[in-house]
């Protein structure tokens, strides 16, 4: 993991730019992520939370 950690740093620190397997690869970890989390946030026990949220925070705004 830290070899990891540390090449990630070092392919950012630099001003070279990104080659086009790299955008590829940066894409395709944003999709995977964006997945994971669609999926946990229409779950229903965390979309049932956020909907609770949501509507106690609209109550309140309009007291």
């Amino acid at each position: 993991m830290r070899n990891l950690i540390r090449r990630l740093v070092g392919a950012l620190a630099g001003d070279d730019g990104m080659s086009t397997a790299e955008y590829a690869v940066g894409t395709l970890a944003a999709v995977a992520f964006a997945t994971t989390l669609y999926a946990v946030v229409t779950s229903g026990s965390v979309e049932t939370a956020l909907t609770e949220l949501v509507q106690r925070g609209l109550q309140g705004a309009g007291t």
